[in-house]
């Protein structure tokens, strides 16, 4: 894969290792499921859209067919389901899914995301993959600290654990009111996101993998953790491998963060870890999420960090940046990888030349920004 020099420095859209499923043959046209969902979804989604579409002509070897679905909480307030019954059946339609964000004001979190976003990523795509580093023309809130000194990528699972949706109230409105959630851990899905990471991790550079726990005080569920990832190390003889306890994972993140390469956690260490990254390098708006099923029973799906972001909905605000970079991330895991390369260059370019949301310190619209980085499509 080519490199991408800009403003001397050099980086590339990491590719999807080997040992995970390869795509099918490139396709003459992708379909694509395109959800938008609440808030300032559909407004860096419909960005992405122009952005995809302007690479795909200018590329002229394939194109992308986006399918617009109105799953949302609007939706939901209106018929009482996020998603049709048929909904798994319609996703297996289409080659991935390019989602905005979901949540509303007016709905319970707890509703709008068990009500779509993890009805869809339950449980095939057990790899959720967060990159992180600091963009040409932007920098992060750490002293001192350079590009090439936060270059990371996370490791989620996405499956199971603190979000595998176990667990109950009784008493309800009582003093004695109990709640219990209850935390599922399998070796078979440490094992096989593990696996995952330690192939993205051999495919980097550096060859670095640290894993994030709370054994010390978690005796159970994590110790089986930290056990299945030393087991599953011994197949990887090439990666360095190191662990951390989570809270002093976060110490480490904000003061030495050159030390860290590839990261694998658990769903909600990994969840929090990857805010915190993106704050560090710069804005959680610049952040790529891509939930992958390595095995391709289902189409994977590729999201931005942030949420639905209300209270700059309909204002132009929102970065859409960590739109861009998913989009790379659905592309490549497509097997277009020059159209993936083309679409990070030209965000990083825009960047460079000073055309950013007000997050990263720039005054330009949501709508601005896809302009530039379309115009700077080489």
């Amino acid at each position: 894969m080519a490199p991408i020099a800009i403003n001397n420095q050099t980086t590339t859209v990491a590719a999807y290792p080997a040992g995970t499923a390869l795509p099918a043959e490139r396709k003459a046209v992708y379909k694509i499921a395109q959800i938008g969902g609440d808030g300032i979804g559909p407004e860096v989604i419909n960005a992405g859209v122009r952005v995809v579409n302007a690479a795909a002509k200018k590329l002229g070897t394939f194109k992308v067919d986006f399918n617009e679905l109105d799953w949302s909480s609007d939706r939901y307030k209106k018929t009482g389901k996020y998603l049709p019954e048929d909904y798994i059946e319609v996703l297996k339609q289409h080659d991935a899914i390019f989602f905005g964000a979901v949540g509303a004001p007016d709905v319970p979190d707890h509703i709008s995301l068990w009500g779509l976003r993890l009805a869809i990523c339950q449980p095939h795509m057990y790899a959720n993959v967060r990159r992180t580093r600091i963009l040409p023309g932007t920098q992060s809130p750490l002293r001192d600290c350079a590009a090439g000194d936060l270059d990371w990528c996370i490791i989620r699972e996405n499956s199971e654990g603190e979000y595998a949706g176990h667990g109950g109230r009784s008493h309800r409105g009582m003093p004695y009111e109990v709640g219990t959630e209850v935390t599922m851990f399998t070796r078979v899905g440490i094992e096989r996101i593990a696996r995952f990471a330690f192939q993205i991790a051999r495919s980097r550079p550096r060859k670095l993998l640290t894993y994030v726990t709370k054994s010390n005080a978690m005796r159970n569920g994590m110790v089986l953790w930290d056990e299945a990832v030393e087991n599953v190390a011994h197949e990887f003889p090439d990666v360095k491998m190191d662990h951390m306890l989570v809270d002093a994972m976060t110490v480490r993140m904000t003061l030495n963060p050159k030390s860290l390469d590839t990261i694998l956690a658990t769903n909600l260490h990994a969840d929090i870890l990857s805010d915190l990254a993106a704050a560090l390098a710069g804005s959680i708006g610049i952040a790529p999420t891509a939930n992958i099923d390595p095995d391709r029973v289902m189409p994977s799906m590729f999201e931005p960090i942030h949420g639905s972001a209300f209270d700059i909905t309909g204002m132009g605000l929102a970065n859409p940046v960590g739109t861009f970079w998913s989009a790379c991330e659905m592309l490549e895991w497509l097997g277009e990888t020059e159209a993936a390369e083309m679409i990070m260059k030209a965000t990083e370019k825009a960047c460079v030349d000073g055309i950013k949301t007000r997050d990263l310190g720039g005054s330009a619209t949501t709508e601005e920004v896809a302009d530039a980085v379309i115009a700077r499509l080489q």
